[in-house]
């Protein structure tokens, strides 16, 4: 597991200079859409959007590309090595395991980087690729890795860029897996963590004063209470002690937060939820600078945690949409949240767009929109709340985000039945809280379900 420290010094050089572009929030919605000079154009401006802030107007025949354009055309129409030609639009699907070179000289070629080609599925596959160049586009990113579930992309991630003897700093409202894995697994294998409130700002520049951090690992937005930390501030704060920042932008989506433009080292997502978007393939995907993501896919190589491509042609089919969907679910979240907050029956509502919310400031200077889960506490017991559950008719009980289907649940019973109140408490958890996953349904309906189901209890 040893990792020479000079790759993590190397890499926070490089990101210094490309990936810690310093953005008001007019500025970074502008970075969302640059211009394109050809395919090779595509890619100088994904990898380098700073410079794309100040560049020329377009000249005839570039093409504009805002995050709706690039999940459609990026690692296709827009390729750098994904799929080889082909006049098919729909990505094929490759489903062969082994790949043949043409002579010894071919091979060494390959294996020199002279040529891109395939080898082995575990360690890469064309369908795969186009799909990893599609959301390094998105993220604004120089490498991205796509694996077989996000808790795989935080394990790889983790095991990668933290040797025994390492020190990992998290905040207590991270993933609850992540955070048991950050807990019990690593510390098995000599590695120390340490946890903060996220919001503690002087408990992680105490921490990150003892000089011996070498990551920094959160979500931004949390689950379920949608609390945000402040990226720029915490990379700023980690880089100048030389510790990595790994933020999982799972609830934020591509479309709504680049975590990398902020300064963050390595981005995560569940690729199950706002990525693939249909309930239906589970994945995780890294994304960060070459020397990082090189490092994270070697482990991933010998955890064997590859996806299938058909997997993948599944995300690629449903990723062309998700920018349709997130500004969907995006303003039905909002406005539910507004109504839901001035509702007699409803005690709190938790969603950063709101001005109430201890967290809107932030979020607002990093977001350009703040998501399809809205989390809210209504007034009543466990059982009145299971009863409002019960009533509505359109949502499914379940357990994930970010589909089309509206989601909902009662964490108390869903996550943390049989937990203590202690236990509880410790995260947040009340019985009285509800989490829901808003999908791309009519507002109008949702809101007529919900008001509908409020009068049940």
């Amino acid at each position: 597991m040893a990792r020479s420290s000079s790759v993590v010094k190397a890499s926070l050089r490089k990101q210094s200079r490309q990936l810690r572009a310093r953005r008001s929030p007019k500025q970074f919605q502008r970075a969302t859409t640059f211009s394109l000079p050809g395919v090779k154009g595509f890619f100088a401006a994904a990898e380098h959007p700073q410079q794309q802030e100040n560049a020329a107007a377009p000249a005839p025949g570039y093409t504009s590309a805002s995050d709706g354009t690039l999940a459609v055309h990026a690692g296709e129409k827009l390729r750098k090595n994904g799929m080889a030609d082909t006049d098919s639009i729909a990505t094929p699907i490759v489903s062969g395991t082994t790949h043949w070179f043409k002579s010894s000289d071919d091979l060494i070629a390959f294996k020199e980087g002279r040529r891109h080609s395939f080898e082995y599925g575990r360690y890469g596959n064309p369908t795969v690729s186009v799909l990893e160049e599609k959301i390094n586009a998105l993220e604004r990113a120089e490498a991205t890795l796509v694996t077989s579930s996000g808790m795989n992309a935080i394990v790889a991630t983790l095991l990668a860029l933290v040797p025994p003897g390492g020190h990992v700093v998290t905040t207590t409202d991270c993933y609850c897996e992540a955070r048991a894995f950050i807990r019990e697994r690593l510390s098995k294998m000599g590695i120390r963590s340490t946890f903060v409130d996220l919001n503690d700002i002087e408990a992680l520049k105490a921490v990150l004063d003892q000089g011996d951090v070498t990551l920094f690992y959160t979500d931004s937005p949390t689950n379920p209470h949608l609390k945000c930390i402040d990226i720029k501030l915490v990379a700023d704060l980690c880089h100048r002690k030389g510790t990595l920042v790994c933020i999982d932008s799972t609830l934020a989506s591509p479309i709504n937060q680049k975590p990398l433009t902020l300064g963050a080292d390595i981005v995560v997502h569940s690729a199950t939820k706002y990525i693939a978007g249909h309930h239906d393939v589970i994945a995780g995907c890294i994304s960060g600078s070459e020397t990082l993501i090189k490092t994270i896919r070697a482990w991933h190589q010998d955890l064997g945690g590859a996806i299938s491509p058909d997997a993948a042609y599944m995300i690629i089919r449903g990723l062309k949409t998700m920018a349709l969907r997130v500004e969907t679910q995006n303003r039905t979240s909002l406005r539910m949240a507004r109504l839901l907050e001035n509702h007699p029956k409803i005690e709190h509502v938790y969603y950063p767009a709101l001005k109430r919310s201890p967290w809107h400031q932030i979020a607002k200077s990093q977001m350009t929109g703040f998501g399809g889960v809205v989390s809210f506490e209504v007034a009543s017991d466990l059982h009145g709340v299971m009863r409002f559950i019960d009533a509505l008719e359109m949502p499914f009980i379940a357990t994930s985000l970010g589909g089309c289907e509206s989601l909902v649940q009662q964490p108390a019973v869903m996550s943390f039945w049989g937990k203590s109140d202690e236990e509880k408490g410790k995260n947040g958890i009340k019985d009285n809280l509800v989490r829901f996953s808003f999908g791309i349904e009519k507002f109008e309906d949702l809101r007529d379900d919900i008001l509908q189901a409020l009068e049940k209890i």
